[in-house]
């Protein structure tokens, strides 16, 4: 007779997000709860080898994820760059038996490869840039998750630190500097962050245009 292994859940709430993690489940039953649970839904899942988290964001997790987005869009638009947004599009891979809905990820260098189109993984690169807001613990191994995707670069912010990580022979490494975006630091992410608390998001923003301006008319003269 066959016995049933074990559950083990893990529920954790805070301010900023609630998870739940399950043990032991199937990548069919991950695949039929995605199916369930449909594309709107709040709840992000996270797979990776029989561990399944679920997790709701809550607003000091959203508001970091979306001004983070403003500020990434903001810095590619503007100097000249394109993108496809893929926002918490659910990046699965079943021979790797893993599967992700990152905050926000992007195509940059590979936009005009998925450009008008539905991406498929099994034939098209990975995202360019992912980016994960975790301000508490998290069951699920990200930085090893993200790599086996292999998604070159990868942003970390637990609610005060950015880390920036980029792949290299199938690990990461913490950079100073974006690979997508070479002339960016994170220090001007970190002004125009606290800026947005004090004038306002929307204000922060149209500051990053013009700094971002003053920067590629330095590189001009």
């Amino acid at each position: 007779m066959q016995t049933q292994l074990p559950i083990a859940k893990t529920i954790k709430t805070t301010p900023a997000e609630q998870r739940l993690t399950l043990n032991h489940i199937s990548w069919d039953t991950y695949e039929k709860l995605l199916v369930a649970f449909g594309e709107h839904r709040a709840v992000r899942f996270h797979y990776d080898n029989g561990v399944l988290e679920f997790m709701v964001p809550l607003e000091a997790h959203e508001n970091p994820s979306d001004f983070l987005g403003l500020f990434i869009c903001t810095l590619v638009i503007e100097s000249g760059l394109n993108l496809k947004c893929m926002a918490s599009t659910t990046l699965r891979r079943k021979n790797l038996q893993k599967g992700a809905e990152p905050d926000k990820c992007y195509y940059i260098q590979n936009e005009p490869l998925v450009r008008g189109r539905t991406v498929d993984l099994d034939k098209d690169p990975p995202p360019d840039l992912v980016v994960e807001i975790d301000i508490t613990y998290t069951d699920i191994d990200k930085d090893a998750l993200y790599a086996s995707l292999g998604i070159p670069e990868f942003w970390r912010f637990n609610g005060s630190v950015l880390t920036l990580y980029q792949l290299d022979q199938d690990q990461y490494h913490a950079v100073d500097t974006s690979p997508s975006l070479p002339w960016f630091s994170k220090d001007v992410f970190y002004h125009f962050l606290n800026q947005s608390k004090t004038v306002g998001e929307a204000q922060a923003v149209r500051d990053l245009k013009g700094w971002i301006n003053q920067q590629l008319e330095s590189c001009e003269t």
